[in-house]
């Protein structure tokens, strides 16, 4: 066997990243991705999820600014008259705090339901954009019996609304991924021409594959650039019916997408939108951002408490076994890592996730597939001696186990030792 000697600060002599051998498959965007957190709104308007005290959404606000959070999704204000309040508490912790947070409300294509948007601007003295929405799709058309021109007649009216209220508004067309582009041309230009000055494209059933998502950003960016209007933004908006909302996300924004929207671990109708955390994690993975993440774990913790929604154990990233093992051979692997004194490697050498970046660590158990290097490693974490008689101990006890074993039965197995 060969041995390799190799500066352990390089990583690029260690690890050979196929990833980048292809770049043309998922350019570098060349804007700054932008992350709307959605947690608040669509997250809570999962059939399980609870809506919590106004108090935690305060907190879970101040997390989202800590992980770089570009906007936030406080609410639909003409929903209910606590919904309004906890909305206006939102924006006035924003305002006082001067987080780095840009609120945005939603509302129907109704204009008594902008107007509700401006009455919390005008009560919190602070800008909020509205994310005007309206079902596109000629299913949805169908099954409604709306027409085209009483879509167009809708949004106008409600933009022409908020603009002559001073709000900043955003167009969201419901299903555009399974929306003709005829009828997507006469309702963007009509919400453009009363001073939209984004169109944010759905995936709202999750119907998109990543090429879809490209496809559909890059007709919509050709469309602007024909009519002429170079500051619109496009906004990308996912769900995860098939269990593609990430990709979709990321090939969304390679194509030119400019603001991502997600929830934390995913919570949203039915299985949910782009998960957020994933997204952060995937940005900084891809190095299409830099923001700190030390808080990514603790936001996730929070919004699934007191949304009600479990975090899976084997969630990426955040879920209690992203970065465990009772594996010996991985163990192993980290227990040498460790030993060259380098925590990163530790942390990378079983896993494509630093767990060190998203403010974790390495959790090394013991059980029936365990070895010396888990005795070891366990026994060092407890600031015990891990003698040759007591690592025999542990690992008897663990083959005598049919799982891991927890830190308590580690201890009564050193009893007398």
């Amino acid at each position: 066997m060969t041995t390799h000697t190799t500066d352990r600060t390089d990583r690029t002599k260690i690890i050979f990243d196929w990833n980048r051998e292809s770049p043309e498959l998922l350019p570098k965007p060349s804007h700054r991705v932008e992350v709307l957190d959605e947690s608040l709104r669509d997250g809570i308007q999962s059939p399980s999820a609870l809506d919590p005290p106004v108090e935690v959404k305060l907190q879970i606000l101040q997390l989202m600014n800590d992980l770089g959070v570009d906007a936030v999704d406080v609410g639909l204000p003409a929903a209910s008259q606590r919904n309004f309040e906890d909305v206006v508490k939102m924006i006035e912790l924003i305002r006082d705090e001067k987080l780095g947070l840009k609120p945005n409300c939603a509302a129907r294509t109704v204009v008594s339901d902008v107007i509700r948007i401006a009455e919390v601007q005008q009560a919190t003295g602070f800008p909020v954009q509205a994310y005007s929405f309206i079902g596109s799709s000629p299913i949805r058309q169908y099954t409604e019996n709306w027409s085209l021109e009483w879509l167009v007649e809708q949004s106008r009216n409600a933009i022409r609304a908020g603009r002559q209220e001073g709000l900043e508004m955003a167009y969201v067309t419901e299903d555009t991924m399974r929306s003709d582009p005829a009828d997507l041309e006469v309702l963007f230009q009509a919400a453009l021409d009363e001073g939209a000055n984004c169109l944010c494209l759905c995936d709202t059933v999750g119907h998109a594959t990543p090429d879809g998502a490209k496809a559909l950003v890059l007709w919509t960016l050709e469309f602007l650039e024909n009519k002429g209007y170079k500051d619109v933004r496009i906004d990308w908006h996912g769900h995860n019916d098939r269990g593609l909302a990430l990709a979709n996300a990321l090939s969304a924004a390679s194509a030119g997408a400019q603001r991502i929207h997600g929830t934390s671990i995913g919570i949203g109708e039915r299985v949910g939108n782009v998960a957020l955390d994933q997204l952060l994690v995937n940005l900084s993975l891809l190095g299409w951002s830099d923001r700190n993440l030390q808080a990514l774990a603790e936001f996730c913790a929070l919004c699934s408490e007191s949304l009600g929604i479990d975090i899976p154990i084997n969630y990426p990233a955040v879920g209690r076994d992203a970065f465990r093992t009772a594996t010996g051979v991985h163990a192993s692997a980290i227990l040498k890592a460790m030993d060259k004194g380098d925590v990163e490697l530790a942390d990378i050498i079983y896993s494509g996730v630093n767990a060190g970046q998203i403010g974790r660590t390495q959790v090394v158990d013991i059980g029936p597939m365990s070895g010396k290097s888990n005795a070891i490693y366990w026994m060092r974490n407890q600031g015990i001696d891990p003698t040759d008689e007591r690592i025999a101990a542990l690992l008897k006890a663990a083959k005598n186990s049919n799982r891991t074993l927890s830190d308590e039965e580690c201890r009564e197995a050193l009893t007398g030792l």
